[in-house]
């Protein structure tokens, strides 16, 4: 890596978080762990852009995303109807951009929407050097209210972790692992305290074997665009940051059951 690159660190963490990519109409689905349009969306409102400004720069940002606690998957039931009595529009518009009312008249729609609970995540994004920075002094100080995938997702703190000279995947790798005070007790209780342990993750690979299409070419309301990129999936051994870990010896996962007849 040359020394123009740097990685900024972000920890992504709240009471409910969405990353939606395909959602249309009543159905509004979640990912299981953040979108880079949603990761990109973030960092362009805590910059201060408009939706309709460009993406350029951004769009050559590299990604990566640790699965630091999965949370589990809420749905909302939602039911919407209009307070003068009237029809409920059609989802369509007409060629001159009215919608008209639903025939037969529907006084009630029904709609979905998916959530997040209680899931944390490490997002490493790795680019220029001095974007990266400036990307980072607005993380800390945004000029829009941030979300995570919906407006109504509001980051818990720490959102900003560091900035960091070295390669994406030597970041993902070697951060402590990020979940709640919570959860690590209830893991501590359950499985001891081990000094590492074991975290999906997802990163931008040319050559991965899964591909995304959730790269944002526009976040303008009516031109709204992406693309698909290709990541790989893979399991990774980070740092628990447990104070006093458990000996190797005493972890259950390294028993060797063949030991004592000297295999």
């Amino acid at each position: 890596m040359t020394a123009t690159q740097a990685t900024l660190v972000l920890r992504l963490a709240g009471p409910l978080q969405s990353w939606g990519d395909r959602s249309t109409f009543n159905r509004r689905e979640t990912r299981p762990e953040p979108t880079k349009s949603g990761i990109l969306g973030l960092l362009a409102a805590a910059a201060g852009r408009a939706r309709e400004d460009r993406l350029d720069d951004l769009l050559g940002l590299q990604l990566a995303v640790r699965v630091d606690q999965p949370g589990s998957l809420l749905r909302d039931y939602h039911t919407v109807s209009d307070y003068r009595g009237r029809p409920l529009p059609q989802a369509g518009v007409s060629a001159k951009g009215v919608q008209k009312p639903t025939s037969p008249a529907k006084h009630t729609h029904v709609t979905q929407r998916f959530y997040l609970q209680d899931a944390v995540f490490l997002a490493v994004v790795h680019g220029p050097a001095g974007l990266v920075e400036t990307l980072a002094e607005a993380v800390q100080r945004p000029a829009f209210p941030l979300a995570l995938g919906r407006r109504s997702c509001v980051p818990a703190q720490p959102l900003f972790l560091d900035v960091r000279p070295d390669p994406m995947l030597d970041v993902l790798n070697t951060v402590p692992w990020q979940a709640t005070d919570t959860a690590r007790q209830i893991y501590a209780r359950d499985r001891g305290r081990p000094s590492t342990i074991d975290l999906a993750a997802t990163w931008d690979d040319p050559a991965g074997e899964d591909s995304l299409t959730d790269v944002p070419y526009s976040f303008a309301p009516r031109e709204r665009r992406f693309s698909s990129r290709r990541v790989r999936h893979q399991w990774i051994t980070v740092p628990t940051g447990f104070a006093k870990a458990d000996r190797a010896g005493d972890d259950p996962r390294n028993h060797d059951p063949f030991a004592l007849l000297g295999w």
